[in-house]
């Protein structure tokens, strides 16, 4: 039978074989000129965001034989560093390193000008829209390295609400009403959309080194992070759920008897369906994870460079990973011989199916 990519699907044996096959994954046609910072899915339609450090977001088409085709694109003044999509597919918007975000509309057939929707005092590292249940339609929230978040109602110029933060924004990450704000100095701050501008509970990493990720559970129940240091954590944001949480090593490889080589853990992915997860890293390798049976599902091969940002399309067919320096050795290791890719792995049948669960267990 014939699936996504034109490949087969893969029926037999899959569970006993935990070693992935990249072999048929299909490169992004025309893919940016420099370091990819994010790449994101449209919630409704075939379409990937990609930002990057050469300055632009673009957007592709992706069809159902992962051929792809550039549609729109839009430039900031600086490095792009986050990307995201309206609930409703029509709006993208990127944000970066000229301390401003900037939308696309794609609902009005524009396709190569943003407007201006949000600023900050230092470059905006994250951005997100969200749903506040007091407020009618869609705003954006914005997360930057001058130690704030930022909701914005888009019809207007002037930030609707500021928190601050404890340090510098590094990751942030909204399903529901939560909203979860990774900082510098290992803060995690939750937010119940209820009352957004209020910390509804703040806590340390339970991973002892800097964050670098922070993804939200499907059902909004919880949260994955990602650290430096090869670890990742599954936490839930209520007290009664404690028992659950854990952390666990990964992206880590054996130099030597007595030397482990240890990877920073970029970009966690859920999946949209299955609520299974990826993590990926500068080990240039991903990996795909149950959280409830706290088992690796799949690995897969090293991929020819670090992998910086991952996302799975909206029926968890696609997953996409993009292959960039992600400045982990410090800028006089970016050379030009690096790869800047994205990549397109059609997702099989038992790749990111949860283990069945064992009798009577929950």
């Amino acid at each position: 039978m014939s699936t996504l990519f034109g490949q087969a699907a893969n029926t037999g044996g899959g569970t006993g074989n935990t070693t992935g096959d990249i072999s048929k994954d299909i490169a992004l046609t025309s893919p940016p000129d420099d370091g990819i910072s994010d790449v994101k899915f449209s919630p409704q339609s075939e379409h990937l965001a990609v930002a990057s450090w050469d300055k632009k977001v673009r957007i592709y088409e992706i069809n159902a034989q992962g051929g792809s085709e550039g549609k729109a694109l839009f430039e900031h003044e600086q490095p792009v560093l986050s990307c995201c999509w309206s609930k409703d597919g029509t709006k993208v918007v990127g944000a970066g390193a000229d301390r401003a975000a900037r939308m696309m509309d794609l609902g009005s057939g524009n396709t190569t000008t943003a407007q201006q929707v949000a600023a900050h005092d230092a470059p905006i590292r994250c951005a997100r829209f969200v749903d506040i249940p007091s407020q009618a339609g869609q705003m954006l929230v914005t997360g930057s390295w001058d130690k704030t978040i930022k909701y914005w109602d888009l019809r207007q110029s002037t930030a609707v609400a500021s928190v601050q933060c404890q340090e510098r924004v590094y990751s942030i990450d909204v399903m529901n009403t939560l909203l979860v704000v990774a900082t510098a100095d290992r803060y995690i701050d939750i937010v119940n959309l209820s009352e957004p501008t209020k910390f509804y509970k703040t806590m340390q990493s339970p991973l002892k080194w800097q964050t670098r990720v922070v993804t939200c559970f499907n059902d909004g129940s919880g949260f994955a992070v990602g650290s430096i240091e090869g670890r990742c954590a599954i936490q839930y944001v209520e007290e009664k759920d404690s028992n659950a949480n854990f952390s666990f090593k990964c992206h880590r490889s054996q130099a030597s008897t007595n030397n482990t080589n240890v990877y920073s853990v970029n970009a966690i992915s859920f999946h949209p369906q299955h609520g299974t997860f990826s993590t990926a890293g500068s080990d240039g390798t991903f990996h795909f994870w149950d959280k409830d049976a706290k088992h690796r599902l799949k690995g897969y091969p090293e991929v020819g460079g670090s992998i910086t940002s991952t996302d799975f399309d909206r029926t968890g067919n696609i997953f996409a990973y993009a292959v960039s320096y992600d400045w982990s050795k410090g800028y006089a290791a970016n050379t030009p011989n690096l790869p800047n890719k994205v990549m397109l792995h059609a997702v099989q049948a038992d790749e990111c199916k949860p283990r069945p669960k064992a009798g009577g267990r929950k």
